[in-house]
C-alpha cells in the first residue's frame, strides 16, 4: 500500500520483537545432537529368525536441506522501514542460513500493485550463492507506488512458481513473502487458488512475514493463513525493524517430515519402523523405533547389510542421514554326522577289527573330522556294539550319529577224524586203519574249545558226546551189535562200537557245524 491506513485488527500470530534479532542469530535451539541419524551404524550378531530392536533418533537441521530461498518483498510506499531492515541485515541472514546449510541459494524478487507497471513483479536476482549479487539486488529495492490497501502478491506467487525463478533439482523451496497488506484476489488475473496450486506443484512452502503497519497485514482476509496451510509453511509477525529476525525465526519454525527409506538390503535381512514418517519442527530430535529382522532362512555365517536413508521433506540430508546396518548371522546348525551300520565276520577269538568310515559336514565350516567311540580300527566283540560319532563346529554346535557294529560267526569249525597209532605198538596205521584208532579234531577261528559228537552212519538216531577235541577213541564196527561207548584204557579215552562208519560232528558256540567220517575197517572173519 502507499501509506498507513486506520487502526489494524489484533493479529493471531506472534509479533517478533526487536530484541529477537540477536536471539535468532544461531537460527534455533540446537537439537540434542548434530544433525544426522543416531546410531548411524548398527553392527550386531543375531540368530536366524530373530529381530533386533534399535532406538533411532534423527536430529534434524534447523533449516531444511539444500534450501532455495526466494525473498519476495513488497516495495510499495509503506514498506520503507522493512526494506531498510532487510538491506541492513541480509548478510546476517545469509550467513546464519548457510551455517546450517552451506549449500543454500537465495533469490530476490519484488511486487507492488496492478497499477505500478513494470514494478508489478520483478526478479531482482535469480537463485545464486553470490552474497554480493544478492546484496546488490536488495540494495536496489526502493519503496514507492501502491494505491489502495490490497497489493498484488497473489500474482507474484504465481509468477515465482511458473518459471520466474529457476529452482535447483532436489532443493527445499521456500518463498519468503514480506508484506504489510493483503492481496487482490484475483490480482492481475491470478487467484489465490492458482497461487496455492502453483506453489504445491513446485513443492514450495510459503513463509509469510506479516509486517505491522497500516495495511491490515498479509492475513487481513485470511489469504496468508490459507496459503501457508496449503504449503506446510509458516505465518509470522514482525515490526518493520525486525523483518530479518522474523525471517530467521520463520525458517526455523518450518516443519520437517522425516521419512525412513530402505535403499537396499541383502536377502535375509529387512528393516521396519514404527511409523512411515514423522513431522516435527526443524531443529528437533525425531524418534523412531527401528526393527531389524533376520529371516529364518538367512545364510548362517554370513554378514548381511542394509542401508537406510532418512529423507527430510523427501530430500536427502546428506551422508549424516544415512544409516548402515551389518548383521552377522550366527551359525546355529550343528554339523551333519554320518556313520552307518556294518556287519562283519569274526576273524579271531577276540572277534573282529572294524575300520568303519564316518564323516561330518557343517553348513558353515564344511568337512569336519568326527570323533567316534569305539573308534574306527578298534576290535569289536561278537554281537552288536553301538558306536557314537560326534563333531563340533567353530560356533560350538555339536552334531552326532550312531550306528551298530555287528560281529557274527558264521564260519564252521574244521573237524577231522585222524588215524593214530595203536597204543599197544609202534606201527603207524595204514589208510584203512585196520586197528581202528582215531583222534577226534575240531578247530574254530573264534572258539578255543569246540564240542565234538560221534554219530553212526548206519543209525541216524545215534549221537554220542559231546567230547573235547583231541579225544582218542578205538572204533569197532559191528553191524549186528548195539551202538555204544565205553571207557577206554591207557592212551585211549573211549571205545566206540558202531554198526556203520563213525560220523564225527564239530559244533562251535555259534552253532556252526562241520562233519568228518571215520571209515572203520570191519574186524577180520
Amino acid at each position: 500500500m502507499a501509506t498507513a491506513a486506520g487502526p489494524r485488527r489484533r493479529s493471531r500470530w506472534v509479533i517478533v520483537a526487536a530484541g529477537v534479532t540477536a536471539a535468532v542469530t544461531g537460527l534455533a535451539t540446537p537439537a540434542l545432537a548434530a544433525p544426522g541419524v543416531s546410531p548411524a551404524t548398527v553392527d550386531r550378531d543375531a540368530d536366524p529368525g530373530t529381530s533386533i530392536p534399535v532406538a533411532k533418533v534423527v536430529s534434524t537441521p534447523p533449516i531444511p536441506p539444500k534450501p532455495d530461498v526466494v525473498l519476495l518483498v513488497d516495495t510499495t510506499g509503506s514498506m520503507g522501514g522493512a526494506i531498510a531492515n532487510v538491506r541492513t541485515n541480509l548478510q546476517q541472514v545469509i550467513t546464519d542460513v548457510r551455517t546450517a546449510q552451506p549449500g543454500a541459494h537465495f533469490a530476490v524478487a519484488s511486487y507492488r500493485d496492478t497499477g505500478d507497471g513494470a514494478e508489478l513483479f520483478r526478479v531482482r536476482q535469480d537463485l545464486t550463492d553470490d552474497a554480493t549479487a544478492l546484496q546488490d539486488a536488495v540494495d536496489g529495492l526502493a519503496a514507492g507506488g501502491g494505491g489502495d490497501t490490497p497489493e498484488a502478491w497473489v500474482n507474484a506467487l504465481v509468477e515465482v512458481s511458473e518459471g520466474a525463478i529457476g529452482y535447483r533439482t532436489g532443493s527445499s523451496r521456500i518463498v519468503v513473502l514480506v508484506g504489510d497488506a493483503p492481496s487482490h484476489d484475483p490480482s492481475n488475473g491470478r487467484t489465490a487458488a492458482q497461487a496455492a496450486a502453483a506453489l504445491q506443484a513446485d513443492e514450495a512452502r510459503l513463509l509469510a512475514v506479516n509486517v505491522s503497519g497500516g495495511g491490515g497485514g498479509l492475513d487481513a482476509t485470511g489469504q496468508a493463513s490459507a496459503l501457508v496451510a496449503a504449503t506446510g509453511g509458516q505465518l509470522v509477525g514482525s515490526s518493520p525493524d525486525t523483518v530479518t529476525a522474523a525471517i530467521l525465526a520463520g525458517l526455523r519454525d518450518l516443519d520437517v517430515t522425516v521419512t525412513p527409506t530402505v535403499t537396499g538390503c541383502d536377502p535375509g535381512l529387512s528393516v521396519g519402523f514404527d511409523a512411515p514418517s514423522r513431522t516435527q519442527q526443524s531443529g528437533t530430535d525425531v524418534p523412531f523405533a527401528e526393527t531389524v529382522t533376520v529371516a529364518a532362512d538367512a545364510a548362517q555365517g554370513a554378514v548381511l547389510h542394509c542401508t537406510v536413508q532418512f529423507l527430510l521433506n523427501g530430500l536427502s540430508g546428506g551422508p549424516a542421514f544415512t544409516q548402515r546396518i551389518a548383521v552377522r548371522i550366527n551359525d546355529v546348525t550343528p554339523p551333519v554326522v554320518v556313520v552307518d551300520d556294518r556287519t562283519v565276520e569274526a576273524t579271531s577269538p577276540a572277534a573282529a577289527v572294524i575300520d568303519y568310515p564316518a564323516s561330518a559336514t557343517d553348513n558353515v565350516d564344511g568337512p569336519l573330522t568326527p570323533t567316534c567311540a569305539p573308534p574306527p580300527g578298534a576290535t569289536f566283540p561278537l554281537g552288536a556294539t553301538t558306536v557314537t560319532c560326534t563333531a563340533t563346529d567353530a560356533a560350538g554346535n555339536t552334531g552326532s550319529d550312531t550306528a551298530v557294529m555287528r560281529v557274527v560267526d558264521t564260519t564252521a569249525p574244521a573237524t577231522g577224524c585222524v588215524p593214530t597209532n595203536n597204543p599197544g605198538g609202534d606201527n603207524t596205521p595204514g589208510s584203512d586203519n585196520p586197528d581202528g584208532f582215531y583222534q577226534l579234531t575240531s578247530t574254530d577261528i573264534v572258539d578255543t574249545a569246540v564240542e565234538v559228537f560221534i554219530g553212526d552212519a548206519a543209525d541216524p538216531t545215534v549221537r554220542f558226546g559231546p567230547f573235547p577235541a583231541g579225544t582218542k577213541i578205538k572204533l569197532v564196527q559191528a553191524p549186528g551189535a548195539q551202538s555204544r561207548v565205553k571207557d577206554g584204557t591207557g592212551d585211549i579215552d573211549y571205545k566206540v562200537t558202531l554198526r556203520g562208519d563213525a560220523v564225527i560232528t564239530g559244533v562251535d558256540d555259534a552253532g556252526n557245524t562241520s562233519t568228518a567220517v571215520c571209515l572203520v575197517a570191519p574186524p577180520p572173519k
